[in-house]
């Protein structure tokens, strides 16, 4: 069975109602990044910090998965999928794809400040000062944030060297680590890039790119490479 890597990034939860920096010239809910999303904003303000990612957990409890998360399960059905996902929310999830690494973290788990591998689940979308981790140290969100170093990148590459078809989808393809994955991938390979502002990529062979947005480009592919599978 075929090996399908998939790269998402914010475009394509944000066709699910996920708000986005992209959408907002730089803030996220009024917030500049420097104030909510870096180790420095946690030690000046870990109730601001709580706060603001309280109100992203309640936003995604009220969205759900669009079709191109939908697509991505049916190509299941005849190839092995693994998505490599910028994204913290569990919309991939919800969907019903088994193979989900999230290289940013994920919104709805907390670790602990004493011990970064000790994590959580959420159970609804609050998270506040007290809540500690059975060592007594106080919980923060399971992110990685600004500044600090992306533990799965590895992982994340070990993956994208075994593609036999690669898929990127709803990225910039200018935040790295995750945009360099692309640089592990077999360059002889069948490549798509799909976004509604994607553009060539400098020294990726075998690129298409289709300008148009996931939940509308992705389901016609999708029926393009299961009758190819």
């Amino acid at each position: 069975m075929k090996k399908i890597v998939v790269l998402t990034g914010a475009g394509i939860s944000a066709e699910s109602g996920i708000k986005t920096f992209r959408d907002s010239d730089g803030l996220w809910e009024n917030h500049r990044i420097e104030d909510v999303a870096t180790p420095a904003a946690w030690d000046r303000n870990p109730e601001l910090v709580l706060d603001f990612y309280n109100q992203r957990r309640k936003n995604l409890l009220e969205v759900a998965p669009n079709p191109a998360h939908l697509a991505l399960v049916e190509l299941e059905k005849c190839y092995d999928v693994e998505i490599i996902t910028q994204n913290v929310d569990d919309l991939h999830e919800r969907a019903g794809s088994t193979k989900v690494l999230h290289l940013h973290g994920e919104l709805k788990k907390s670790r602990s400040t004493a011990a970064p591998f000790t994590v959580y689940p959420i159970e609804g979308w609050e998270l506040s000062m007290g809540h500690h981790c059975e060592k007594g140290a106080q919980l923060r969100p399971h992110i990685v944030w600004f500044g600090e170093a992306v533990p799965l990148i590895g992982k994340a590459a070990e993956i994208a060297a075994e593609a036999d078809i690669l898929l990127v989808i709803g990225t910039s393809m200018i935040v790295y680590p995750a945009a360099g994955l692309v640089e592990y991938v077999d360059p002889n390979i069948e490549k798509y890039y799909i976004d509604p502002n994607a553009k060539e990529i400098w020294g990726i062979s075998n690129l298409k790119v289709i300008n148009e947005k996931a939940g509308i480009a992705l389901p016609v592919l999708t029926k393009e490479l299961l009758q190819k599978a």
